[in-house]
């Protein structure tokens, strides 16, 4: 069996009891066919993004289940047939791979060239008397 996954969009011209018992008679109808149901979201009354065969609003289904290719074709001839149903798509779903965490590589931002200094020579570095400036300045204007 593969994993499938259908999601519908029931008219709104039905009530909303009426497009849970729809909801049910989709699940039955691939349990009939020897499906397995895996998981059911809750219908949810949406407004639609633009209208569809006339209809601006819906009920959203998403259905998750097990079927055998065979019973495929069949489920979605029922399902184009009913006229409650608007939209309906079913895709395959794949097994989900485990993906092994990526190394990151990090960028030196200091060249191999700079001299790295501690953060208590850099605050004396900062510090320069006065006089020291003065000497060095002599020093230089002298030659």
């Amino acid at each position: 069996m593969k994993p499938y996954e259908l999601t519908y969009i029931i008219s709104s011209a039905i009530t909303a009891d009426q497009a849970q018992v729809k909801a049910k008679n989709i699940e039955s109808l691939i349990q009939d066919k020897e499906g397995m149901i895996l998981s059911s979201e809750k219908l949810s009354p949406m407004t639609l993004a633009y209208s569809i065969k006339k209809q601006g609003s819906g009920f959203l289904g998403v259905l998750e289940f097990q079927l055998e290719p065979e019973y495929l074709g069949q489920l979605r001839e029922k399902l184009q047939k009913d006229d409650k149903i608007i939209r309906h798509m079913i895709i395959i779903k794949s097994p989900v791979k485990i993906q092994k965490e990526r190394r990151i590589r990090k960028k030196s931002l200091i060249s191999k060239n700079t001299k790295i200094m501690p953060k208590e020579e850099k605050k004396a570095d900062k510090k320069v008397e006065l006089k020291e400036i003065e000497k060095e300045l002599d020093e230089i204007l002298s030659e």
